[in-house]
């Protein structure tokens, strides 16, 4: 690899958005933990910021082309010849064919160096490949994880509001039971007050007829 790109990043103009952090190491092409949503917005699913160039993914990548390098001179070398003729009072084309000429004379042509920047491209595809399967995997940790738990707890809430309705109707039968039991009682204990009232009635009536002649028999028969 040669020694001149220490740092690819040099080569390239990527102002990052302000507010983006510095990360404390350099880490591997991942997606960035995101915090859960609050419960009462579950049902409203938040729309994602717009993306931002941050210092963590661009240094990714770049290390990606870094350790791509391809050898002797390519698309990486005539960038930095780019580079080092901005500074020159030319237009564009003008600097473009400056540096293919300094280019030339170690053996770059323009398929070549098309072909080496397709290289990177093709080094970049893959990070971002790998960065789609870490994310696949973040989101099912993450999301889908709990997606189910929502679809299970739906689920769950379900079956209790349908218990609950069948115990509500249980209830409600019960207290019409209940109500029933109650008339019931209420009419058998005035039947068997009023079957009591004529017995005893009936009693004192034959009792007092008895108890009538038992005092004349008494008076008269001597």
């Amino acid at each position: 690899m040669a020694s001149v790109f220490k740092n690819i990043k040099s080569l390239f103009v990527i102002e990052e958005e302000p507010g983006a952090q510095k990360p404390e190491a350099k880490t591997p092409a991942a997606p960035e933990k995101q915090e859960d949503p609050a419960p009462q917005n579950a049902e409203r699913p938040r729309q994602a910021a717009a993306g931002k160039v941050t210092q963590q993914f661009t240094e990714v990548l770049f290390n990606a082309m870094e350790a791509n390098n391809l050898e002797g001179f390519d698309y990486l070398e005539f960038k930095q010849s780019l580079r080092s003729l901005e500074k020159m009072p030319m237009d564009e084309a003008t600097r473009f064919r400056s540096a293919f000429a300094m280019a030339q004379t170690m053996g770059a042509t323009p398929d070549k160096l098309v072909q080496a920047a397709q290289h990177y491209i093709n080094v970049l595809k893959e990070e971002e490949r790998k960065f789609q399967e870490a994310l696949a995997t973040q989101q099912d940790k993450q999301i889908g994880a709990k997606a189910r738990q929502i679809k299970d707890l739906e689920s769950v809430i379900q079956n209790k509001a349908e218990q609950i309705k069948k115990l509500t109707q249980e209830i409600e039968q019960h207290r019409a039971e209940q109500a029933q039991l109650k008339q019931d009682v209420a009419d058998a204990s005035e039947k068997v007050g009023a079957t009591k009232n004529n017995f005893m009635a009936s009693f004192s009536a034959v009792t007092q007829q008895i108890t009538d002649d038992m005092e004349k028999m008494k008076q008269f028969l001597k």
